[in-house]
């Protein structure tokens, strides 16, 4: 089983100054706005020579940012300037360097997505919220389950299915009546999206280190496409999922509301 998820402390040497903090915003006017008062106080810092990124805008955003950023292995701090703000933190533009500096740091693994379509062609994508099958057309989908390459589910006839990272879990996951796992669970959850049969199937909790394998059924009368976060790919055959522990992630949270805490209390909102 792989190591937990943990979310230590920034080290207390870890100071970020002025002119090393890059800052991106969504296309909202409210986030822009935010962004250009922010450089202002702070400097503007290429993303190539940043030492953190503040992201702001809302989870979709902080969701594209984290994509946009992977390969420069510099943590991302959001600030909330959307509709949704479950990954980011509260809005203010008083003593960022410190808050950044004082902030947790959650290490997050994204999920790998394998797939091929009907012509053949393979396409893979990293998802730090969740995989989704979802049916193209007015049928439901078929699909086949296995796990570790046993069979667990000969047929299910649904809208769609997911598996989601414990990040992810709050998310669509949610929305679809998933179960809500804490980072350090090592858990991956498999939900199904209004799942005609069988029909008391709820779902599984898998470990994190379970290889997937949906196979579509009738993929020529029943198209079903793939969706990685925000990649899709249209008319599946096959899509294999697992967690990549080689790629990560650093999202950084103000003490107060760490992402395990925030996690936790999710689940007791009524």
């Amino acid at each position: 089983m792989s190591d937990p998820v943990s979310e230590p402390p920034v080290a207390a040497d870890r100071v970020y100054l002025s002119g090393q903090i890059a800052f991106v915003a969504s296309s909202a006017r409210i986030a822009l706005d935010a962004r250009a008062k922010l450089m202002a106080l702070y400097g503007e810092c290429d993303l190539s020579r940043a030492a953190v990124v503040v992201a702001l805008g809302g989870d979709g955003f902080m969701l594209e940012t984290i994509h946009q950023v992977l390969a420069l292995n510099v943590p991302v701090y959001g600030m909330n300037r959307g509709s949704v703000g479950f990954l980011m933190n509260t809005y203010t533009e008083d003593d960022l360097p410190g808050r950044l500096s004082r902030a947790q740091a959650a290490e997050l693994h994204p999920l790998r997505m394998h797939a091929i379509t009907a012509t053949g062609s393979v396409e893979e994508a990293l998802a730090f919220n969740e995989v989704s099958l979802l049916r193209q057309l007015r049928q439901a989908s078929k699909i086949r389950i296995s796990v570790d390459g046993r069979v667990r589910l000969e047929e299910l006839s649904c809208d769609g299915v997911l598996i989601s990272t414990p990040a992810g879990s709050t998310a669509y996951n949610l929305s679809a009546h998933g179960p809500i796992v804490p980072l350090s669970a090592n858990l991956l959850p498999m939900t199904p999206i209004s799942a005609f049969r069988p029909r008391r199937w709820r779902g599984a909790l898998l470990p994190s280190s379970a290889d997937v394998l949906f196979e579509v059924l009738e993929a020529d009368k029943r198209p079903t496409a793939a969706v990685a976060d925000f990649t899709e790919v249209r008319d599946v055959v096959s899509v294999a999922v697992s967690e990549d522990r080689s790629v990560a992630v650093t999202v950084l949270f103000d003490p107060d509301r760490s992402l395990s805490e925030r996690i936790i209390a999710e689940q007791f909102t009524v």
